[in-house]
């Protein structure tokens, strides 16, 4: 059975044992620290492959919501909180699941069932990512799997990435930023040609004024990356033959 790491970080001790508690009574979750502050948090979050954090908003020195930004995307937050005004912002920030307080045992059972789900489909994308057959994302509410042959280009749009597959009408929209997906992607198969594209050579059919054509959509190769494209392009095309020289 899949084992979550988990630590309580509120500078209310009430709720904080109450949590703790709660972590100690769930047969899938080891309690690896509980903490008065973000900064007593921060060295065993880094250090210490922690899965779940359960993260008060309101604490002195440095907020939940400040800690939530520099938490390692290995590591995912349920925010335990007494506020409701800050969930928006707090979801903006990929947490799992927001607790109000008081918190019972059924809603946090709930999220720890959400945050085991998670965990699982992250070390499962981590055993694929291995041969990079497969990538698994998070688009809305669920975790889609995509096999990276089928993918025939990346549009980076701010701090979200589109991905478009062979066959698909509409393409799969995940937080994600275009540097940490293109160092996930097979070098052999994958180029960048734009700020904001990454393209599947394999998956190229036409070139047509420095635009490569996917169906209805036409990607530019910027300024930038003009000379890596135009080296792809020398290594794959074949020099028309002469008279005579397969004789």
């Amino acid at each position: 059975m899949t084992n979550l790491r988990c630590c309580v970080v509120d500078d209310e001790p009430l709720a904080q044992d109450l949590i703790a508690s709660y972590i100690e009574k769930t047969p899938f979750m080891e309690l690896a620290g509980k903490f008065n502050s973000a900064q007593d948090a921060i060295k065993t979050i880094l250090e210490d492959n922690i899965d779940i954090v359960f993260l008060d908003i309101h604490m002195p020195q440095l907020s939940g919501m400040e800690f939530a930004r520099i938490v390692p995307a290995s590591c995912r937050i349920i925010f335990t909180t007494a506020y409701d005004r800050y969930a928006i912002e707090g979801f903006r920030l990929n947490a799992l699941d927001y607790l109000m307080k008081p918190i019972s045992y059924e809603e946090f059972i709930n999220s720890a069932n959400r945050a085991l789900n998670w965990v699982e489909l992250r070390r499962k994308a981590e055993e694929a990512s291995n041969d990079k057959q497969y990538l698994i994302v998070k688009s809305e509410y669920k975790y889609v799997q995509i096999a990276v042959k089928d993918i025939l280009f990346v549009e980076g749009l701010k701090d979200y990435v589109k991905i478009y597959l062979d066959g698909e009408k509409s393409p799969v929209t995940t937080l994600m930023s275009m540097k940490a997906l293109e160092r996930f992607l097979p070098e052999s198969a994958f180029l960048r040609v734009h700020r904001s594209f990454i393209i599947n050579t394999t998956r190229i059919r036409t070139i047509e004024r420095n635009r490569i054509v996917f169906g209805n959509h036409y990607i530019p190769v910027s300024e930038s990356y003009k000379q890596a494209f135009a080296g792809y392009i020398t290594s794959h095309t074949l020099s028309p033959m002469k008279d005579g020289s397969d004789e």
